[in-house]
């Protein structure tokens, strides 16, 4: 078992990570111990499987050497144990990125040369050096900025010596980490580019170059870089964050670095225990005979101890499948359809945009229980669900096409190792005939250019963190029509820099003789909620009733459903909580955020009680702020999944979002004294945490005030003077305050930082027609209203203001698009 500072115990050996083995790391407490030498860890590699005997006796004392820590239960063996019986894959791990994913700074593990590099940022100079065994990031005055860390930093950005404790990644680029007081672990920002120099790598990068100042929100010291909290759980295997809200203290665990074979497997004592209980011989040869059968088949679906061997993540949804090719359509078929997701919820755990709801997450557990994955969020995604930020594969698989048919994330990837299955169009031939699609006369490119290649039309890659191309795993078909109409990325562009889309499209149409389609429909629609088209709530909800769209598409047309402007966007967001996906009946909670009281319970209380902790904590959000209109029954339900629900939000104490959401949820149950603590305290923790200032504000309005809000607005700004949302809430202060003219220039403010914002812009006119100026507030409106046409409220603005000034037959048009954006609501 490892601990925070890197330090704890795991199988008799005490290891002090300070991530830096038999150094001093340079700002921790004086008790830590250190181990004398890397190759006694049991994070070592599978040459380690030495020191395990491969006889069922030793199997069995290794189990029992498990010790439960702190009152958490046992179970984990460790990677080191299971290669006794399963080299082969373990030889295969041994390499991959899953191994790799987190080590202990040592001369083998660290990428980067630390000889005396320099690295110029708006800071100062930054010198990497190594003296001994330690490696050191060494800044100059000006580098350092103010000599104490500021609040809510992790303390140590004022030392000229930063030493290095960890490696994070391997590539292609590897990160390098740094303890701090209170159990911190800190990511710097400044990576090593581990690609060859011909592809312009073995550099130093710096990620974040405009961050040098300690009071910014991305300053290594700050919150956004504690790797205890942002990155530890898929860089370790058994974590556990830990933190001590009333000491501020981390006492993180874990029990292996990098993603051991217990992270996809679950823990493992069972399964030795199983292995000890068999002839040790026998057993050996049965679990190798398994492993080739499908290296990532554990179970052979029966029931019991027994025939389940142990294991706690049974991924079997691949045993005895075959996918063959039909030859009417060249595509493969698979031979059962696969009734699980088993194996999708293990990969997810990592490869998901998604935030962690509970301490620990244990493999073969559903991912909802532990996980809310973000949907197809405007920002993150493309309208067409291509990948824009860094969203880690899962919502773009969920879309696919392959993902329908029963592809599972092994039949293309090896398990073990990470790597592909086969190399280029090998790999994509296994289930779509060579014959039929790897020739010109499909892909219409020569057989030898980069045009041929699959990868290259169907995932397109998206470049992070400068140097990083992904590829987008929604598998689509290329639709440059959809690129010119709607602006999202043309897959052509990947090839032909420089082209627009409608040479793209003018192509597929000439060999084709019409527009491409794809499985993926969902474009039109999103894109109509995200411009306010008129029209769009119908869109929506033609999507989200269709049960042949993927339940990613559909949970995501909830989510944009506003039932405020139609009777039938409420139905259909009521009658989606009834669906059997829970992710369908969570992006149907999240599109009742602005539904009315009656519609509220009538949807959610029901989902109090849902069998996935993520839309039960849904639900709660939901139903806070009309829990007095809750039945007997549901007041009950109510009251078990909130607590639940706050000791989530507990659990992530050190986090100003979570101290946020709780702030909000104690304030819509009238505790408003606990919710001015928890916004306070998430304050405390980032000063320039935009939400919780605005939060905080409002509460003071609510409690009548106002003069208090404007102070809480005010200190907010001094920092973030670029906040829209700050700018806009103490317009709205001051106008209750009775200043006018400072609320109007506070008001515009926000308008002009951002100008999609309706309701800022609402808000401003209906400000300045209250002071006289009505036809600034018509022109106003006009420009929102031909750039946001289905927004109702802008447009009964205007037949009120227009009306008032005698203009009929101008108000006459915007009550014809007031009468389409009400739909069905008369």
């Amino acid at each position: 078992m490892k601990t925070s500072r890197f330090r704890g115990m795991g199988r008799g050996v005490r290891v002090a990570l300070g991530l830096a083995i038999a150094l001093a790391c340079g700002c921790g407490s004086d008790d830590v111990e250190r181990e004398p030498a890397p190759a006694t860890g049991p994070t070592s590699s599978v040459a380690a499987s030495d020191a395990v005997s491969k006889t069922s006796a030793s199997a069995a004392s290794a189990a029992e050497d498990v010790r439960s820590t702190g009152g958490e239960p046992a179970g984990f063996v460790g990677s080191a144990t299971c290669t006794a019986c399963h080299a082969e894959q373990a030889q295969s791990w041994s390499g991959s990125q899953h191994r790799l994913a987190m080590d202990f700074a040592t001369a083998d593990s660290v990428k980067a040369p630390f000889a005396g590099e320099s690295l110029h940022n708006a800071s100062g100079t930054l010198r990497f050096e190594r003296q001994g065994r330690a490696f050191l990031v060494r800044r100059d005055a000006a580098a350092r900025g103010p000599t104490g860390p500021g609040p809510g930093a992790a303390a140590g950005d004022e030392r000229s010596d930063l030493r290095v404790s960890g490696t994070f990644g391997v590539e292609p680029l590897q990160q390098y980490l740094l303890d701090a007081v209170g159990g911190r672990i800190q990511v710097l920002p400044w990576a090593w580019d581990t690609r060859p120099a011909s592809e312009g790598g073995q550099r130093w990068l710096d990620l974040y170059p405009d961050a040098a100042d300690p009071e910014d929100p991305l300053h290594f010291s700050r919150p956004a870089q504690n790797w205890n909290h942002v990155c530890a759980d898929c860089h370790v295997t058994g974590y556990r964050k830990r933190y001590d809200e009333g000491r501020k203290q981390f006492e993180s665990r874990w029990e292996e670095l990098g993603v051991g074979c217990e992270g996809c497997h679950g823990p493992g004592r069972e399964h030795v225990r199983w292995a000890a209980s068999r002839e040790s011989v026998a057993a050996g040869a049965e679990a190798e005979a398994d492993a080739e059968d499908d290296a990532h088949a554990d179970a052979n679906g029966d029931a019991g101890a027994g025939a389940d061997r142990g294991l706690v993540a049974r991924l079997d949804e691949r045993r005895g499948v075959v996918w063959a090719i039909d030859p009417a359509t060249g595509n493969a078929v698979r031979s059962r359809p696969r009734t699980s997701g088993r194996e999708l919820d293990v990969c997810a755990q990592c490869h998901a945009r998604r935030g962690a709801i509970t301490e620990r997450y244990v493999a073969g557990e559903p991912f909802l229980d532990h996980y809310r994955p973000t949907l197809l969020d405007r920002g993150l995604y493309h309208a067409d669900g291509q990948q824009r930020d860094e969203v880690y594969t899962y919502g773009s698989f969920l879309q696919s096409r392959m993902h329908a048919k029963g592809v599972t994330c092994s039949d293309c990837h090896d398990p073990h190792s990470g790597g592909l299955r086969a190399e280029g169009n090998a790999l994509c031939g296994n289930c779509h005939a060579p014959e039929r699609y790897a020739t010109p006369a499909h892909h219409h490119h020569r057989a030898d250019s980069s045009g041929s290649r699959c990868v290259a039309c169907h995932m397109p890659t998206t470049t992070y963190m400068e140097v990083d191309p992904r590829h987008d795993h929604s598998l689509r078909v290329p639709r440059p029509d959809q690129a010119k109409a709607l602006g999202v990325p043309d897959a052509c562009g990947g090839c032909h820099a420089g082209k627009e889309a409608v040479f793209s499209d003018a192509a597929v149409r000439r060999w084709l003789g019409r527009p491409a389609k794809g499985f993926e429909r969902h474009a039109e629609a999103i894109d109509a909620a995200e411009s306010d088209a008129i029209g769009a709530g119908a869109k929506l909800r033609a999507v989200a009733a269709d049960a042949s769209q993927p339940v990613i598409v559909r949970a995501t047309a909830l989510a944009r459903l506003d039932p405020a402007r139609g009777g039938a966007n409420a139905e259909v967001l009521v009658g989606a909580t009834r669906d059997p996906d829970p992710l369908v009946r969570l992006g149907a909670l999240e599109g009742l955020a602005n539904a009315g009281a009656e519609v509220r319970l009538r949807a959610a209380a029901a989902l109090l009680d849902d069998p996935r902790r993520a839309v039960r904590f849904e639900a709660v959000r939901v139903l806070a702020p009309v829990t007095g209109s809750l039945s007997q029954p549901s007041q009950a339900a109510f009251a078990r999944a909130s607590a639940e629900y706050v000791a989530s939000l507990r659990r992530d104490a050190d986090r100003p979002e979570a101290r946020t959401q709780l702030g909000v949820f104690l304030a819509e149950g009238g505790d408003a004294d606990g919710a001015r603590r928890e916004l306070e305290a998430a304050l405390a923790l980032e000063p320039a945490f935009e939400a919780a200032h605005v939060n905080l504000a409002d509460l003071e309005r609510a409690l009548g005030r106002d003069e208090s809000a404007l102070a809480v607005l005010d200190a907010g700004l001094a920092r973030l003077p670029g906040s829209a949302a700050l700018h806009h809430a103490r317009g709205l202060a001051r106008i209750r305050l009775g200043r006018p003219g400072e609320a109007l220039a506070d008001l515009a403010k926000a308008v002009s930082l951002a100008p999609d914002s309706t309701r800022f812009a609402y808000v401003q006119a209906v400000a300045l027609e209250s002071t006289g100026a009505r036809d600034r507030a018509i022109a106003l409106l006009e420009g929102v209203a031909t750039a946001h046409p289905g927004d109702a409220a802008v447009r009964e603005a205007l037949v009120g203001y227009l009306e008032a000034e005698g203009r009929l037959e101008a108000a006459k048009v915007h009550r014809a698009a007031l009468a389409l954006i009400a739909e069905s609501d008369p």
